[in-house]
């Protein structure tokens, strides 16, 4: 046996905790800067947004750009009821289905028996390789054959398939969902469905908790170009386009407004970051 002697720890000295720590907390407070100023600038009055080089502080905050903003919006064409709700309602159900979808995917591709699904997976992880310039116009041409230019479906089906949803769901099914598990409710009887949503779902919570994270994130920020014509089929991105339109001048009540927009998916990471912690600690347990 090695003498307790020979033996060599590799754990990092006090110092380099500290120079560990002091780096973390740079690159966070680092990323959270645009946001900082985000917040800071819709509180700033009409002369400190003109002042060059900008500042990242307020001296004489104010709720002015708040409360223009409404007048702002009375403007528009359509209410701003409308807009919420195209907002609301295309961000929950493509999120709603995406998770679905990419659940079921993944429990096909990690549990079933059959043919080439090793395969069919590898085809799934091509798809990554594509970007959203290099399929805009093969996509166009589907959706003007579907009938589709000027609906909501524009919102909707284009964010049910994902390839990262899918790979996800796969990763931490495969880490966390036993075999055995699987087989005592196939011998209790339990058919595809109920093994999916009662036994596959609620263990995989903090999976697709992660995946309504990042589809909610992505789909409330989204705006369709060249797909959407009709004033009552656009959503809240565009009414912060139209503010934003006058310049200069609006500055700050298009900084208000995009702290409004921010709202909603903080909110939803506060609800889920525990999850999503989980999900990154396990999903790649297993490759």
């Amino acid at each position: 046996m090695r003498k307790r002697s020979e033996y060599k720890r590799y754990t990092r000295s006090r110092a380099s905790n500290v120079l560990y720590f002091v780096f973390l907390t740079a690159m966070g407070a680092f990323s959270v800067l645009p946001l900082f100023y985000c917040v800071i600038t819709s509180f700033k009055p009409l002369d400190e947004l003109l002042v060059f080089p900008p500042k990242f502080w307020v001296e004489r905050p104010t709720l002015e750009n708040f409360i223009l903003l409404p007048t702002l919006l009375n403007k528009l064409d359509v209410p701003l009821s409308r807009y919420v709700f195209n907002s609301f309602f295309t961000t929950l159900t493509a999120t709603v289905l995406h998770i679905i979808v990419a659940a079921a995917a993944a429990f096909g591709f990690s549990k079933s028996k059959i043919k080439c699904r090793n395969v069919l997976f590898w085809i799934v992880q091509l798809s990554l390789l594509y970007n959203a310039y290099t399929l805009a116009v093969p996509q166009y041409l589907v959706f003007s054959n579907l009938k589709m230019i000027d609906t909501l479906l524009i919102y909707i089906l284009p964010a049910i398939p994902s390839s990262v949803g899918v790979f996800l769901m796969k990763q931490y099914m495969e880490s966390s969902i036993p075999e055995a598990l699987l087989e005592a409710a196939r011998i209790d009887g339990a058919g595809v469905l109920q093994m999916f949503f009662r036994i596959v779902m609620p263990i995989t919570k903090p999976a697709w908790m992660t995946l309504f994270l990042l589809s909610f994130q992505s789909q409330w920020s989204y705006t369709p170009t060249g797909t959407i014509f009709s004033e009552e089929l656009k959503t809240l991105p565009y009414v912060l386009t139209s503010v934003s339109a006058g310049g200069i001048a609006r500055s700050g009540a298009t900084m208000a407004a995009t702290v409004i927009m921010m709202i909603p998916p903080i909110l939803v990471y506060f609800v889920t970051q525990s999850n999503v912690m989980e999900t990154m600690s396990t999903a790649g347990m297993k490759g």
